[in-house]
């Protein structure tokens, strides 16, 4: 029976587990007697990855059915640093599982948006996951975080999102919020109004944000960048998945 491998954004950690994807986002998102209810966001890692920081082989050994045949749902491998230590190339899809277990998957693309001249909004996930706004597009903000890195504080490897800011990304301090469900949206529109008239590029918007995202709010798709790889896995738009994946659509929106 195949063993899949699973890295989890929300918490950041590496996974064995002999569920398909679909319901794995169902157990890790629905809950069990350990894990309350909520979001899953994860990637499926290619099984024949390995590396010296993890202990692989002795997960898998482990990852056997249950007395009664069930499939074991989850054997921890890591739950610190798996990000820094992961080969990208690895990456095979990303999955992202709404609270009653609906689960959307998303395939890299090599096309990655360069952010144009307006402003963004960035949620950062794992490792670290304030909210940041910046002029940057999400090739020069990763350069700016891990690569070459402007302030002191930096991280080896970064897991991002950009969110939508609709008219916000060109008049901060006019512009409508619209539809955005934002929380403080006079401080995003100060901080907006800093990053587009003052000397720095970025500025953090909320320290301590929670890395759950509301999916509606995805503007582009998913950013995972260390020193020397980036990958990119776009989001469709909301008519493709109200067409292709209803369920997904209608609980994601609720």
């Amino acid at each position: 029976m195949a063993i899949h491998l699973y890295f989890s954004l929300l918490p950041e950690a590496l996974i064995a587990s002999m569920l398909g994807p679909e319901e794995f986002g169902t157990y890790y998102s629905v809950g069990s007697a350990k894990k309350s209810r909520g979001q899953a966001m994860f990637f499926e890692v290619d099984p024949e990855f390995r590396h010296p920081y993890f202990r692989v082989e002795e997960a898998f050994a482990r990852c056997v059915p249950h007395k009664d045949g069930s499939q074991k749902a989850s054997v921890y491998v890591s739950v610190y640093r798996v990000l820094e230590h992961l080969d990208f190339d690895a990456l095979k899809h990303l999955y992202l599982t709404t609270m009653d277990g609906r689960t959307l998957e998303l395939s890299p693309h090599n096309e990655i948006p360069n952010g144009g001249e307006q402003l963004h909004l960035y949620q950062e996930i794992v490792p670290v996951s304030p909210l940041v706004v910046s002029r940057l597009g999400p090739i020069a903000f990763l350069d700016t975080i891990v690569r070459n890195p402007v302030p002191l504080v930096s991280v080896p490897a970064l897991v991002f999102t950009e969110l939508q800011l609709g008219k916000l990304a060109e008049d901060p301090e006019m512009g409508l919020m619209e539809n955005l469900p934002y929380s403080n949206q006079d401080h995003l529109r100060q901080c907006l109004t800093d990053v587009k008239t003052k000397f720095a590029e970025t500025k953090m918007v909320n320290r301590i944000s929670s890395p759950n995202v509301q999916y509606r709010t995805i503007k582009n798709g998913f950013f995972v960048g260390n020193q020397t790889q980036l990958r990119y896995f776009p989001m469709p738009s909301q008519e493709e998945i109200r067409i292709y994946n209803y369920r997904w659509f209608r609980s994601a929106n609720m």
